[in-house]
């Protein structure tokens, strides 16, 4: 991962950036789609608990999450408590993730995704 130089009006902190090829196929699946917006606000949780608050099954939230940690999205912490990597958390409030080159706003259900 390369770094950029700080960027005037934020928190002076680099982001690293990704490569985008790995980013977006990491974030082009519905269910790592509904596990990021769970980790956008912040808290780290329980495989346990993302699958109970997205309705799929542990195991396959597992896999999931083993894609996202390859793309360098997410981490493990503590406990084994599943956590977005903390410099992508631009505004966990608002849900918001930026990768330097590309933010999400995950704070909007969408219309079937609950």
């Amino acid at each position: 991962m390369n770094e950029p130089p700080p960027v005037p009006g934020t928190n002076n902190i680099p982001v690293p950036i990704l490569s985008r090829g790995p980013l977006l196929r990491a974030i082009g699946d519905e269910t790592r789609w509904q596990i990021l917006r769970e980790l956008a606000a912040g808290e780290p949780l329980m495989v346990k608990e993302i699958a109970e608050a997205i309705g799929r099954s542990e195991s396959g939230i597992a896999k999931h999450l083993a894609v996202l940690r390859k793309a360098g999205i997410t981490q493990i912490g503590r406990g084994r408590l599943q956590q977005i990597r903390p410099h992508f958390m631009a505004d966990p409030a608002a849900r918001v993730l930026d990768f330097g080159y590309l933010q999400l706003r995950l704070s909007v259900k969408e219309p079937g995704l609950e």
